[in-house]
């Protein structure tokens, strides 16, 4: 009984969240990733470390099931732009939710990108990394990742990665809502997958966005 009234919560969440994200995107919007050949190199490892006050989170990226959401997500840390943004959405025993410079739950980088799914790449276990978003292909910065299985999620929410260990996890689940990320690291095969030619044009894109609204992001 507990459990059930437990997910009407948690459920209930996903709706009023849903609904207060689509602020953000009553306004035109720029779409990117349509028509563009992402590199997709299956043998390319990516790391991510999420660096917070309650410790680290260290997560494996899925170039080969999301590539452009990957690249995305690894050239924003590149560039310093999550830094000093917090956790601004935590549902206990769901998620943990940040990404958005304003802190309100309806910012992003300027720009949305295409959804990414891949079958069989589910939410059937805790510690999966995936996009916020506020419908198809409205992705952006903001990111999640989970407590818990959440089924509900698949193929509504691209899944680019997942926490590497259990202690990981506990970081996860040790996260409280306004709790800082102070930067997150971006290792293994970087130079290979985001300076290679196809994708530096993706990047180009994202750039001419977000520098003339993030004009203080460093260059690397």
């Amino acid at each position: 009984m507990e459990k059930g009234f437990k997910q009407i919560l948690i459920l209930l969440a996903v709706f009023i969240v849903f609904f207060l994200s689509k602020k953000m995107f009553a306004k035109p919007r720029v779409v990117l990733g349509k028509n563009m050949e992402v590199r997709n190199m299956k043998e390319v490892k990516l790391n991510a470390k999420i660096v917070t006050p309650r410790g680290d989170i260290n997560l494996v990226l899925f170039p080969e099931v999301a590539p452009v959401t990957v690249l995305n997500f690894a050239h924003l840390a590149m560039r310093g732009y999550y830094n000093g943004i917090k956790f601004h959405r935590v549902i206990e025993d769901f998620m943990i939710q940040g990404g958005d410079p304003t802190g309100t739950g309806t910012g992003g980088p300027g720009y949305q990108f295409i959804d990414e799914f891949k079958e069989g790449v589910v939410f059937d276990k805790k510690g999966i990394l995936a996009m916020a978003n506020a419908g198809p292909e409205t992705n952006g910065s903001q990111f999640f990742i989970t407590h818990v299985e959440t089924p509900w999620l698949n193929y509504k929410h691209t899944i680019f990665g997942e926490v590497v260990s259990e202690a990981d996890q506990k970081v996860v689940d040790s996260v409280k809502q306004g709790d800082i990320i102070e930067r997150i690291e971006i290792t293994g095969d970087v130079e290979e997958f985001l300076k290679n030619e196809e994708n530096a044009e993706f990047t180009a894109q994202m750039d001419e966005i977000l520098d003339s609204q993030f004009p203080n992001l460093v260059q690397y």
